[in-house]
């Protein structure tokens, strides 16, 4: 610990186990709060002081950048640029890019996917693994410690890239630690932190005591610091020069703010204006600054009298920085100085920064400077926000659009520019933001000639609602913003619609209908590419149509040579098709949209469409996969911060722990997505009872399964895709309890459902209900079942018929003919690992008199974790580290980690060896 520190030995310590870990080659992150003064600062220049053979990256936020895009990745990653070309492809292109670098050409033509960003712009979270990936390129073999103090302060777009990094840190070697005050600015959810407090007495005195004070003053001191280093620092200087100054109510940083005040104020005028305007750009750019101060009177020389009070830290040479030495000294110099004085420093500056690549500072500038609405300086300010969305700086756009808004003369504008705000604000995933500026478009517009506006306006707040989990205020809203644009824009409308079939999914099956018979009305012309996706939609809950609904494969393909649709409506489509039972269809198109995600680095929006596909495996009884796949979608929203989607894959990953009888993490699972949102309602609560009766059902706790499958057959759920499919395990449970009778309303709509989706295995399923309900007609109804079901594409389905019919023909003293249906069974429950029913299938077969029930044990790829499975799959089909890497946005480093530990685990050594498993790793 360095001789700055004082009562700092808990911090230290645990900041040293970090940097002992990143010498060993693990990774690490830790935020550093508290309030102004306490040793934040301090804390990471210790860091820096002991880091020893770690290689260091320094950067910090900066109040007069927050709202420029990437300014605080530019600033800490400078040094670590010259590894870029290191890096794949589209992330060396998209962290170019978004550092106003020169782009590197592209090699190969990049995978389209659809996209809701500006044109041109990368999708954010490639940014973030873009930056991940150049963290772990220059950490190499000796390891990285990145500090970025204020962090604050970041700009939105370098937070968001620099904590989608920190979460997906592992094997690396780097340690990120972040100082920040508390502050909604900078949240950092999902990483540790570490709360500073006032130092201890004794500590607080030892720093205290450098100072020659008399016990009186001693004895004030210590009682109004509160153990803060920076008070016990400077209010000492601060009394020396004012010894009578009273003690009053004032906060501390208030106190230490008027002691900065008192020193600023005996400086000369020109000084004072230096002051101001390196307070007022806070870059420190002394080349801009001396531009500014030229313009005010003041030059270079006017420096000194502010080093020598010591509230400056000076340039070491001219192409240096000037800075101040605490930022409550620049907070103390700001806030003093006269509006009038404040203006002037900002037009000063404004008029220095003259350089196209100064242009955004420039506009920030003017519009710091202009005190009333101003379409110049608003037109120069939408230009930085366009520029910003093309970035991916979709936080920075929004508050450069808001302000562009503010200083519009007439109304058209104004509004336009407060829709692109809430744009920007919703796809930088700020839905409060969002919420507030588009509650800021006044409904009068629409009188004022402006209904789509008004219609648009609509249409962003239903998408906030939802996204904050109020589906029935969003709801509302789309419906609205659709009906005021259906007759002159039926396209837009469509659109509308298709997002509030979605949130009538949650709200019940009369919204739901009411919503496809709304979307079916929609006047579109006869080439709208639209069309082909809203006739299919609009079928959803059209069971009593004698024509069977067109598949999802023939639509998308029509829809694409119509010219396409927006990404929201294929992703409708792909879980209507599995309303539809085309779960082969859905498969296709949501591996389809994964590769080009993957491909686009969209991590953001990956979750919707693993969990489609998750779903996929699921239902075909593929269970690791599925896990594997839940999983990685779970962390993505996570780290993404899509509350919605965390909470639907939480309760989807209960459903695969049910089957396979793990009760905690099934409980555990389905707790998490039983959570309502804003609106009172869990998107995943669906899934969550049918975890929890399944879970129930293998166990053989049939009464408390009957309890919880009931619901899925009643409002608001029982049109939902896991509701019908859960269907079978409420007769089952019901039957053995004795109480048929529960499960006729659930059984008729199967039947209901199976009669619409001509799909012989859910004809099957069917089939084995209506076994378990009529035992005279069971066996004929086992064996058409039987028949019907695929063991190689559904082999849990047919394992659960096999079961059952093997449970019948035993009772009925049939043994010798039970045996080979169980044992059938049997190999699918223990090859997939579902324990529950491996076990009871067991039980049945050994009471037949079978003497093989004993435990097959599973291959090795069941001992490997979701993502050692991913990483081994990718390997095994020639893919590098690195290739890997950028599929499951890690870094290299982490891929290398999980073959390293998965190896052993399948008792190979190489790569090579990988692909003598090929069959057993699917």
């Amino acid at each position: 610990m360095t001789d700055l520190l004082y009562g700092r030995d808990v911090e230290h310590a645990r900041i040293g186990e970090l940097l002992d870990r990143a010498r060993a080659g693990h990774s690490g992150a830790l935020v550093l709060r508290g309030d102004p003064g306490i040793g934040k600062t301090a804390l990471l220049d210790d860091a820096a002081a002991t880091a020893g053979e770690l290689r260091v990256l320094r950067g910090m936020g900066i109040e007069s950048e927050a709202e420029l895009p990437f300014a605080g990745l530019q600033l800490l990653l400078r040094p670590a640029l010259g590894g870029l070309s290191a890096l794949p492809e589209p992330q060396h292109r998209a962290l170019s890019a978004a550092l106003g670098l020169p782009v590197p050409a592209a090699a190969r033509t990049p995978v389209e996917s659809p996209s809701v960003s500006g044109a041109g712009a990368a999708e954010p979270m490639l940014i973030g693994l873009a930056v991940l990936s150049l963290l772990a390129e220059y950490a190499g073999d000796a390891g990285l410690l990145c500090l970025i103090d204020d962090a604050h302060w970041l700009d939105r777009s370098s937070c968001d890239a620099l904590l989608f990094a920190a979460r997906r840190l592992y094997a690396e070697g780097v340690v990120l630690l972040f100082a920040a005050r508390d502050s909604d600015r900078f949240t950092a959810p999902g990483l540790p932190e570490h709360r500073l407090d006032g130092l201890a007495p004794e500590a607080a005195a030892a720093l205290l005591d450098r100072h020659q004070l008399s016990p009186a003053l001693r004895y004030r001191l210590l009682t109004e610091a509160r153990g803060n280093p920076l008070a016990l620092r400077e209010l000492p200087l601060a009394l020396a020069d004012s010894p009578d100054a009273p003690a009053g109510p004032l906060t501390l940083t208030d106190r230490l703010l008027a002691a900065f005040h008192d020193r600023v104020d005996r400086l000369p005028t020109a000084t004072r204006t230096l002051l101001l305007i390196v307070a007022a750009d806070d870059t420190g750019d002394l080349a801009v600054v001396l531009r500014a101060a030229r313009d005010l009177g003041a030059a270079v020389a006017d420096l000194a009298p502010a080093e020598s009070a010591g509230l400056l830290t000076g340039p070491a040479n001219a192409g240096a920085a000037v800075s101040f030495r605490h930022p409550l000294i620049r907070a103390a110099v700001y806030q003093r100085a006269p509006l009038v004085d404040r203006i002037a420093v900002h037009r000063a500056l404004a008029a220095a920064l003259d350089t196209p690549d100064q242009a955004d500072r420039r506009a920030w500038h003017l519009a710091a400077a202009t005190t009333g609405p101003d379409d110049e300086v608003a037109a120069l300010l939408e230009q930085t926000a366009d520029r910003a969305r093309d970035r991916s700086g979709h936080e920075a756009a929004a508050v450069a659009y808001e302000r562009a808004a503010q200083l519009s003369t007439t109304a058209p504008p104004r509004q336009r520019r407060r829709l692109l705000a809430a744009e920007s604000a919703l796809l930088a995933g700020d839905l409060d933001h969002a919420a507030q500026l588009v509650t800021e478009i006044a409904p009068a517009t629409e009188t004022a000639g402006q209904p789509l506006v008004h219609a648009e306006r609509g249409h962003l707040l239903g998408l906030v609602r939802f996204w904050q989990g109020d589906y029935a205020g969003a709801h509302t809203q789309l419906f609205e913003a659709a009906d005021r644009v259906a007759a002159d824009e039926p396209s837009r409308a469509a659109v509308m619609l298709m997002q509030a079939v979605h949130t009538a999914w949650y709200l019940g099956e009369a919204q739901l209908v009411s919503t496809l018979d709304r979307l079916a009305a929609l006047p579109l012309a006869p080439q709208d590419p639209l069309l082909p996706a809203v006739g299919y939609v609009r079928h959803l809950m059209d069971w009593g149509n004698a024509e069977p609904t067109s598949a999802l494969r023939d639509m998308v393909a029509e829809v694409r040579a119509r010219g396409g649709a927006p990404e929201s409506v294929l992703l409708m489509s792909c879980g209507a098709a599995l309303a539809r039972a085309q779960d082969d269809d859905a498969f296709v198109l949501a591996n389809e949209l994964i590769a080009g995600y993957r491909a686009a680095g969209a991590a953001g929006r990956l979750p919707t469409v693993l969990f489609f596909a998750a779903e996929v495996e699921l239902f075909a009884g593929y269970l690791i996969d599925g896990i594997t796949l839940a999983t990685e979608a779970r962390a993505l929203a996570h780290d993404t911060g899509q509350r919605h989607w965390v909470g639907q894959i939480d309760s989807l990953l209960a459903r695969f722990h049910a089957d396979t009888g793990d009760e905690q993490a099934c409980r555990r699972h389905a707790e998490a997505g039983s959570i309502p949102g804003a609106g009172g309602s869990a998107p995943g609560a669906s899934w969550a009872h049918w975890a929890l009766g399944l879970l129930d059902l293998g166990w053989g706790r049939a009464e408390s399964a009957v309890r919880r499958l009931e619901p899925l057959a009643q409002e608001p759920y029982r049109h939902q895709v896991g509701a019908l499919r859960a269907v079978p395990d409420l007769v089952e449970a019901a039957v053995r309890i004795g109480e048929p009778e529960r499960a006729a309303a659930g059984m008729d709509r199967l039947i209901r459902w199976a009669a619409s989706v001509r799909r012989p295995w859910v004809d099957a399923l069917v089939l084995r209900c209506r076994a378990l309900l009529d035992d005279a007609a069971a066996e004929a109804c086992y064996r058409e079942a039987l028949d019907l079901h695929d063991i190689d594409t559904r082999p849990v389905e047919y394992a659960r018929t096999a079961l059952l019919y093997g449970e019948w023909l035993r009772r009925a003293r049939r043994r010798s003919e039970a045996r080979p249906h169980l044992s059938a069974a049997l190999e699918v429950f223990e090859r997939v690992g579902m324990r529950p029913w491996a076990e009871r299938t067991r039980a049945e077969l050994l009471a037949t008199g079978a003497t093989d029930g004993a435990t097959r044990p599973r291959g090795p790829v069941a001992t490997l974790t979701p993502q050692e499975l991913q990483i081994v799959r990718l390997a095994a089909r020639g893919l590098s580290n690195r290739d890997i890497a950028a599929q499951l946005f890690l870094s290299h480093r982490t891929v290398g980690f999980h073959l390293y530990k998965a190896y052993p685990k399948l008792g190979v050594t190489s790569r090579t060896e990988l692909k003598d498993l090929a069959a057993e790793l699917g």
